[in-house]
């Protein structure tokens, strides 16, 4: 594989730990992506040491469901507990049968104290149970 260096490791820095409340889903039904699901977010709170805050004005997650998969696609705006505005959005994946929900977010702000988001790819595990998501995001590096 040409530019494949072996030895290459992939380090995971941690980023936060958040934790999402979702209403209950509005049942789009099925259409040209399969099964469309859209759930509001009603809350979420981020907690770690490079970035804490919490959900501004609203946010959800559009739900495809095709098979055994359900696609996610979420757009959010957190206000950091310092007062910076930072846009994220992501994707993923999980396994409708209840596995784990695996997304990578991407950032954007305009503040000058979390200008490193924009340049960082992140990636998240997450579980859902019931109305409640917790999610563990990491720095891709």
């Amino acid at each position: 594989m040409a530019g494949y260096r072996a030895g290459v490791a992939i380090e995971l820095i941690p980023l936060c730990t958040i934790d999402v409340t979702l209403a209950d889903p509005v049942v789009v039904g099925e259409g040209a992506s399969g099964l469309r699901l859209i759930y509001e977010v009603v809350e979420a709170i981020a907690e770690g040491e490079r970035l804490r805050g919490k959900m501004l004005g609203p946010s959800a997650d559009w739900v495809s469901v095709t098979g055994a998969v359900a696609s996610v696609d979420v757009r959010a705006t957190l206000e950091t507990h310092d007062g910076a505005i930072v846009f994220a959005q992501y994707r993923g994946r999980t396994d409708i049968s209840g596995g784990p929900i695996y997304v990578a977010p991407l950032f954007e702000t305009g503040d000058s104290r979390y200008a490193w988001l924009n340049a960082i790819q992140g990636v998240g595990k997450g579980v859902l149970d019931g109305n409640r998501l917790r999610y563990e995001w990491f720095e891709l590096r």
